[in-house]
């Protein structure tokens, strides 16, 4: 049986905790507070973040991140990205050898335009046949519910993506394996920076014209900034590119979306985050992605006018204007 060591309870790590145990892996779910994890042992729930729904009985969750990473094969990081480098940091010398370390986070760091691979790499040493992405159209709740969906694993050594696969494939959940390291992780990180546009649209009343229309150039200035990079056209089209994308831009229960309708609807950034409990990782990686977008020469306005919005108080009607003032294009340009 793998053994398999979850650090960060929010919403995702825990859902994916459930996808795991039932895929049959000996789970244990690490969170900073000890009161969450006896709450998951003894009444086998995670009431902060999936209140509600039951946990199979044989995830352990402990609030000890040595306990947790004792004897793991894999170690899943389901942190917030903007805090991965320090965890790992203190986490590194407890990490079991030859572990291969499991990325569910969709972010870019600030200052350093690291992907979160890069970071795994560059904190604990480990090579990229050791470092798995999981992303696609995978809202926590939904599969916290068991409905039926898909992702994908990647991983740059297709045999270790195959052996992530199996671990958790299960009849609700069914994975994908890709060697686009690269893709992968691009088209997770700026779908959110697309989904709080695509918000703001709907918070300022605007229909599904105008929501499919900021999908559709965000998902052009998702594949501009792949390419650029090397990444594979194809990945964009795929689970972690559209199909994460629309998940992340139409449903209610995206993080970002809702956080870019309350923008939206005249709410300023300090009164959003004070009615959010979650992290909207597009908030927090909207600027690292325009400053990887600008050090490879990009043009992305959408996410432009999203940092603009977000970190320079720029209104949302503002944004419209402008976009639609743009000078006439190609759409292939």
């Amino acid at each position: 049986m793998t053994r398999v060591a979850v650090l960060g309870n929010g919403s995702w790590g825990t859902a994916f905790s459930m996808v795991l145990a039932d895929a049959g892996a000996d789970v244990v779910l690490w969170g900073r507070r000890a009161e969450v994890a006896e709450t998951v042992n003894d009444a086998h729930e995670n009431p902060d973040y999936l209140p509600g729904i039951a946990l199979p009985e044989s995830i352990v969750a402990t609030a000890d991140p040595s306990a947790a990473l004792a004897g793991a094969d894999v170690v899943v990081l389901a942190v917030p990205s903007q805090t991965l480098r320090d965890n790992l940091t203190s986490w590194s010398p407890l990490l079991p050898e030859g572990c291969v370390l499991v990325s569910l986070m969709k972010g870019i760091e600030l200052g350093t335009t690291r992907r979160m691979s890069e970071v795994i790499a560059e904190t604990t040493g480990a090579g990229p046949e050791r470092i798995v992405v999981v992303s696609g159209p995978n809202l926590a709740k939904e599969i916290a519910q068991r409905q039926p969906a898909a992702s994908v694993v990647a991983c740059a050594d297709e045999a270790v993506a195959e052996k992530l696969q199996q671990v958790c494939l299960t009849a609700y959940f069914r994975p994908y394996t890709n060697t686009d390291v690269l893709g992968v992780e691009l088209g997770g990180a700026v779908k959110n920076v697309i989904a709080l546009a695509v918000g703001m649209a709907k918070g300022m009343g605007m229909g599904d014209n105008s929501q499919a229309s900021i999908i559709t150039r965000g998902l052009a200035e998702i594949t501009r900034l792949g390419l650029a990079q090397g990444a594979d056209a194809a990945t964009f089209a795929g689970l972690a590119g559209v199909g994460d994308l629309v998940a992340t831009c139409m449903s209610p229960l995206s993080r970002n979306r809702t956080f870019g309708e309350n923008l939206g609807r005249g709410m300023s950034l300090e009164e959003v985050v004070a009615a959010t409990r979650q992290t909207a990782e597009g908030v927090k990686s909207a600027e690292s992605i325009l400053a990887l977008a600008r050090a490879h020469d990009v043009d992305m306005p959408i996410v432009e006018h999203v940092v603009a919005a977000v970190h320079e108080g720029l209104p949302p009607a503002e944004i419209v204007r402008r976009i639609m003032s743009r000078s006439a294009k190609s759409e292939a340009g």
